[in-house]
């Protein structure tokens, strides 16, 4: 293999795992979502869905307490979802209000 090449290949590599570590914190970054649990459908969880899973699209049951989904800043609890983790998996009561 030649110089050329693996320099080409090291840069390229470079480059993508840059790319992923900015890419992958953005949506939270920003500041107009937040984590809410217990309101995302059976595998539609964005992260943390508890033991036996490894995160997302892996919660097994709708409303999985221990389960998050990123939504608006604000809205979570007016939804009826929770800003941490919770036991169970009780359908959402939005607030009223």
């Amino acid at each position: 293999m030649s110089n050329s090449l693996k320099l080409s290949l090291a840069a390229s590599a470079v480059l993508a795992m840059a790319a992923g570590a900015v890419a992958a914190p953005a949506v939270a970054a920003d500041g107009a979502k937040e984590r809410c649990y217990g309101v995302s459908l059976k595998g539609k969880n964005d992260c943390a869905a508890g033991p036996g899973t490894s995160c997302a699209g892996t919660s097994t049951v709708d409303y999985q307490g221990n389960a998050w989904k990123y939504v608006a800043k604000g809205s979570c609890e007016k939804m009826g979802g929770s800003l941490a983790a919770r036991k169970g998996n009780a359908k959402p009561v939005p607030k009223k209000g």
